[in-house]
């Protein structure tokens, strides 16, 4: 549905995005991480066709972003960072009229707004004065801006920036709702918003792509074991003995005594290989030792990212403005 090839934008001497390619197939969510200033918020502008790129080919749904920019536009919706609404109108008239702009027949702008309406919780506002909502109802009427003429992708540009966490986890269910009937391609740069609501991430750093994949990929590709430390509390008359066996074993990187406590000793393991708690539970039956836990805990996002994006002093001296931002308009 969404294809990229070779995409540069500069602005002025500094590159926002260099040689950017990607792809999104029918019916993904896609999230689309990165620090502040990667470049982000410059590739959905140029996707949503707000932008133009220096060079470079974009392709929605078939169609030429640049040379047939109608027909790609009217199969997306676009929720930019900063959604920029009008706050003298009701939110009933302004979809109505988002609608009409985007070549909704008149006929039809009455039932696509009333779906809209349904799909984001907004039936008991929507005769409301934009201006009297709160910042969570104001990105509920910027994505049902977004919906209101079914397009068949979604580009949503940090859709819970600025919510409180109830909001946050509100606008979460609601794009996950909406996952089944789009393509959905989702920036961010706050990790557990991508690892909630997204199949598949694409890791962006000073305008390049650095990384693609499943969050288990992404595991694999940085070298992280992928269930992280497995924590082993069990009975033993010898913990040091107990801890030179653990260490014996080939799927074992490094286990470490954590405490001893009235007979019971907690030991955590670095694994070798995907979950080794099938094979520790084995182990266990096989030299009868007591156990009273085995867990596992799953490496967060946060340290599959920091493999891929390392911290530097300059992260945000790009010489672009913080976020790679440009002012937003209406189309």
């Amino acid at each position: 549905m969404i294809t990229v090839q070779g995409l540069t934008k500069s602005y002025g001497p500094a590159d926002a995005i260099r040689d950017l390619s990607f792809s999104v197939d029918q019916g993904e969510v896609v999230g689309f991480l990165g620090p502040n200033g990667a470049g982000k918020s410059t590739t959905m502008k140029i996707l949503s066709g707000y932008l133009p790129a220096d060079s470079g080919e974009v392709r929605i749904a078939g169609f030429d972003i640049f040379s047939e920019s109608l027909k790609a536009r009217s199969r997306i919706g676009y929720l930019p960072e900063n959604v920029p609404l009008y706050p003298e109108m009701r939110v009933g008239e302004y979809l109505a009229y988002r609608a009409s702009l985007k070549g909704v027949r008149s006929r039809r702008i009455k039932e696509k707004v009333e779906d809209a309406v349904q799909l984001c919780g907004l039936r008991h506002v929507q005769k409301q004065l934009v201006g009297t909502l709160s910042k969570g109802y104001r990105q509920r009427v910027g994505l049902a801006d977004a919906l209101v003429n079914e397009p068949d992708i979604l580009i949503l540009d940090e859709p819970t920036i600025g919510l409180d966490p109830n909001q946050i986890r509100d606008v979460r269910a609601l794009i996950k709702g909406l996952a089944a009937r789009h393509t959905i391609l989702l920036s961010s740069h706050i990790l557990s918003e991508v690892e909630a609501t997204c199949s598949r991430i694409l890791i962006i750093n000073k305008g390049r792509i650095v990384a693609t994949g499943t969050p288990t990929e992404l595991r694999q590709r940085a070298g992280v074991p992928l269930s992280g430390a497995v924590r082993l509390e069990m009975s033993t008359e010898s913990p040091l003995v107990t801890l030179q066996e653990l260490n014996s074993l080939p799927y074992i990187s490094k286990a470490t005594t954590l405490r001893e406590s009235e007979g019971w000793v907690t030991y955590e393991i670095v694994p070798r290989v995907e979950d080794p708690r099938t094979l520790l539970y084995e182990e266990a039956v096989r030299r009868g030792w007591k156990l009273r836990e085995l867990s596992a805990r799953e490496v967060p996002l946060e340290e599959i990212f920091s493999s891929f994006v390392p911290t530097s002093p300059d992260q945000s001296a790009s010489g672009l403005p913080a976020g790679d931002h440009q002012p937003e308009r209406r189309s």
